[in-house]
């Protein structure tokens, strides 16, 4: 079965750090980029981070200088660092592998882990 699984989310305080891990079934091969989006209630669902499999990176505004996406090739993981938690960070963070060049970064998607960043 296909699937990414995501851990580490959790309640913070404004401030604080948390870092997100996710790993990707074996039976999804040929990544070809590893990301995570979030969707805080009411909002859209966005694009925070994304770690392409040369290791380049792009990260949504809001989060730049403070979020930090890495990735372990051999073992299909992709991490989120994130440091200096503001209330608004407060969402749904959602894992996602690409395997095809669509540009979403989306192909598959972990089932979401609940960041709350309490002010």
């Amino acid at each position: 079965q296909e699937q990414l699984v995501e851990s580490g989310g959790g309640l913070v305080q404004a401030g604080g750090s948390l870092r997100l891990s996710c790993a990707a079934s074996g039976s999804i091969t040929s990544i070809n980029a590893m990301g995570w989006y979030r969707q805080a209630p009411g909002k859209q669902r966005e694009l925070v981070a994304v770690i392409i499999s040369r290791g380049s990176t792009k990260y949504a505004d809001s989060v730049k200088g403070r979020f930090t996406i890495s990735r372990d090739n051999a073992k299909n993981t992709v991490y989120l660092q994130m440091n200096s938690l503001k209330p608004e960070d407060t969402a749904v963070y959602y894992c996602t592998a690409e395997t095809g060049h669509s540009g979403s970064y989306a192909d598959y998607w972990g089932q979401g882990t609940q960041v709350t960043v309490s002010s």
